[in-house]
């Protein structure tokens, strides 16, 4: 669980040079994450995700984030349907990003870069520009970059409380299995939770602390998402819903 592009094939940078004739067409479905089991979550998703899938933070010590967990196998989505159409009610902002990206292009330097594999790329017209006549952004990419920079604010804000919960001990390695009545056991592994005894233990200057940070809920949150592993467990497989 520590690949972070996953649902990405191809980047490349936008620019009017190479884009000015590209438009993107929303196709409706998110089959484009059939391959991963868990996407990147935000600190300002934990609530409302909270109540649809699993959070759990992939990576080590100095290099946490925190992850929606969609499935117990490699290459597993389980809130999709054979059709690509996304069985649950939250859909995480990374994958409402996609096609397109930010990527370090140089030092303290991000470019917004878009994946041209996606099926809605297009340069016949349909769906919406990039780019106007003249070269100029359209509403539709200053749109585009204004959530693309807001989702990179968050990601700042997410790391820094990932750091939070280290410097406090809070995290420890955590698995997660359910046998199914018929079918061999499921198990997923190489993550962290946040452990109720450790929360305990803190002090009551550390939890005003926390509590002052706004940090208190999204805690409780990942907490009581874990619960939906059961709700994970049972839910098919696109590949079985025939």
């Amino acid at each position: 669980m520590t690949k972070q592009l996953l649902i990405y094939d191809l980047i490349s940078a936008v620019s009017a040079e190479t884009h000015r004739e590209l438009s993107v067409r929303e196709v409706g479905h998110f089959g484009f994450s059939a391959g991963t089991n868990h996407v990147p979550l935000m600190l300002s998703e934990f609530v409302q995700a909270s109540g649809d899938m699993p959070i759990v933070f992939a990576g080590g010590p100095g290099d946490r984030i925190p992850v929606a967990v969609l499935g117990f196998r490699d290459g597993e989505n389980r809130f999709l349907d054979v059709g690509g159409t996304w069985r649950g009610r939250y859909v995480p902002a990374f994958l409402r990003r996609y096609p397109f990206v930010f990527a370090n292009t140089a030092p303290d330097t991000l470019t917004l870069c878009i994946d041209e594999t996606y099926p809605g790329c297009n340069r016949d017209g349909r769906g919406e520009r990039l780019f106007d006549a003249d070269g100029q952004h359209t509403t539709y990419l200053r749109n585009v970059l204004a959530f693309a920079q807001a989702y990179e604010q968050q990601l700042a804000a997410t790391r820094a409380f990932c750091a939070r919960l280290e410097a406090l001990d809070l995290l420890e390695p955590a698995e997660a299995q359910w046998t199914p009545t018929a079918g061999d056991p499921m198990k997923l592994t190489g993550f962290s939770t946040v452990e109720r005894a450790r929360l305990r233990k803190l002090t009551g200057e550390q939890l005003a602390a926390l509590t002052a940070d706004d940090l208190l809920e999204p805690i409780f949150a990942q907490l009581l998402s874990l619960g939906r592993f059961e709700q994970l467990a049972t839910m098919e497989p696109a590949a079985r819903l025939n």
